[in-house]
């Protein structure tokens, strides 16, 4: 079952970001379906897998590699394969084999060539997952990771939100990336709430073209009679046009 859904899900690699999103969701679909068919344990086994199979790869700079390399033969595939498959046995006595549903995705990705697409098929498996179960996925990203006090207050915040408080369960998660200055960025299914200090610098910067543009636009109203105005230009404040659109046929 698994198989043949995957298989409708080859189109043109020729196709863009968009259309890859696309792919990664009709895979992410195809699994979803045949692992909760089987049971809603193997729905979670198959989840648990695929979170650490993906872990590894960020972690691991030879199975990053191997999987963003659409080049390899079959022999090289049918390795790189194996070790995935091991980073998800895990070791010791806790070792467990993989699923056959875990097996048959990679085993499918890899014979269309889309391994490089693998990412994008355990987030939206894990976005139908959390929806089964009646989570509420949060994740809030900030420049540096947030305090254990801090998460806990922001948590007790989240979970008085209407949207929380119609899921079953809640779950916070914080993402690093530096780009965002300071502050937060909390996203929660299709909202997105920005309270980051890149957010503030951008916002900042835009206010400041549109003064500079806006006070230039004052200064030609001063003397209109010798400047061919336009008001068109600045009536909405566009604050990123160039002030080349505006004519002076004295010589100014």
């Amino acid at each position: 079952m698994l198989s043949s859904a995957f298989r409708t899900s080859s189109v043109s690699s020729r196709l863009g970001r968009r259309a890859a999103s696309s792919i990664a969701l009709k895979y992410s679909n195809a699994l979803y379906s045949a692992a909760l068919t089987k049971s809603p344990q193997v729905l979670t086994k198959v989840q648990t897998e695929l979170n650490v199979i993906s872990k590894s790869i960020n972690d691991t700079p030879e199975l990053s590699a191997f999987i963003s390399n659409p080049t390899l033969s079959a022999k090289e595939r049918s390795a790189g394969l194996a070790a995935v498959y091991a980073k998800a046995e895990g070791a010791g006595a806790k070792k467990e084999p993989v699923s056959d549903v875990t097996k048959n995705l990679f085993a499918v990705l890899s014979e269309n060539g889309r391994l490089g697409e693998m990412q994008g098929v355990i987030e939206g498996f894990n976005a139908l997952v959390t929806k089964y179960k009646g989570e509420l996925e949060v994740v809030v990203t900030s420049a540096t990771p947030i305090p254990k006090d801090a998460a806990a207050k922001l948590e007790t915040i989240l979970k008085q939100s209407q949207t929380a408080q119609q899921a079953k369960t809640l779950k916070v998660t914080n993402k690093v990336n530096p780009s965002v200055l300071g502050g937060i960025v909390v996203d929660f299914g299709d909202k997105s709430i920005d309270l980051s200090v890149s957010s503030r610098v951008n916002k900042l910067n835009n206010i400041l073209q549109g003064m500079c543009l806006c006070t230039y636009q004052a200064l030609i109203n001063t003397d209109r009679s010798q400047s061919q105005y336009r008001p068109e230009i600045c009536s909405a404040h566009f604050c990123r046009i160039s002030p080349r659109r505006w004519t002076f046929p004295y010589g100014r």
